[in-house]
């Protein structure tokens, strides 16, 4: 539900949700639930503006999830929540941040996307398009077009193997930073794959 507010622009109603699921689950969950829960408690602080929150949340993730160990027994449906996860979603979230005042969230987003891609498998191909897209626009914010394109193409190449609605967004969102450049031979491409494959 929290998630589903987030989508919605209502971060003040996710935290809300994020918190209650925090306190029912306080005594009962385990590291990787409470590492994931604080995710969305950061992730629902940045949406807000509150930098120097969202930034203690991620730390308590990275604590809980530390905790983590193989012999503790935790609900199957956590276990895709690692190091990796963690990662990408945290540079998901300052991506976010980094669209509004990129010289101090820009560099780090690209750290923790960069990160995610070393530790994910081949088989997280949805997790690995979208950590692509991420860093495509984490240089164009940047200024470094020819990064921005190159890794457009390395997204496109993930994500042309992959249906996902939300890969779909992420490509029209990264096509936004294509127009406007249109003496740039490399974005002139980059955009017209992104647009061939939106179409498809």
């Amino acid at each position: 539900m929290a998630r589903q507010m987030l989508y919605s622009n209502r971060p003040q109603d996710a935290l809300e949700l994020v918190r209650l699921a925090q306190d029912g689950a306080r005594d009962v969950a385990g590291p990787r639930v409470r590492a994931m829960l604080r995710t969305r408690e950061a992730w629902a602080l940045a949406a807000l503006g509150r930098t120097s929150a969202f930034t203690r949340a991620t730390e308590q993730a990275r604590q809980d999830l530390g905790e983590a160990a193989p012999e503790q027994t935790e609900p199957h449906w956590i276990a895709y929540f690692d190091e990796a996860e963690l990662a990408g979603t945290t540079g998901g979230r300052l991506l976010e941040l980094a669209r509004q005042d990129p010289r101090t969230h820009a560099n780090r987003a690209g750290e923790e996307i960069r990160q995610a891609l070393s530790q994910r498998g081949p088989e997280a191909g949805r997790s690995n398009a979208l950590d692509r897209l991420g860093l495509a626009e984490v240089y164009f914010l940047g200024g470094d077009l020819s990064a921005g394109c190159q890794e457009t193409h390395a997204a496109l190449d993930v994500a042309e193997r992959v249906q996902s609605g939300r890969v779909r967004e992420g490509m029209a969102w990264l096509y936004s930073y294509t127009v406007g450049h249109g003496a740039s031979r490399p974005v002139r491409e980059a955009r017209a794959r992104l647009r061939e494959q939106l179409a498809d």
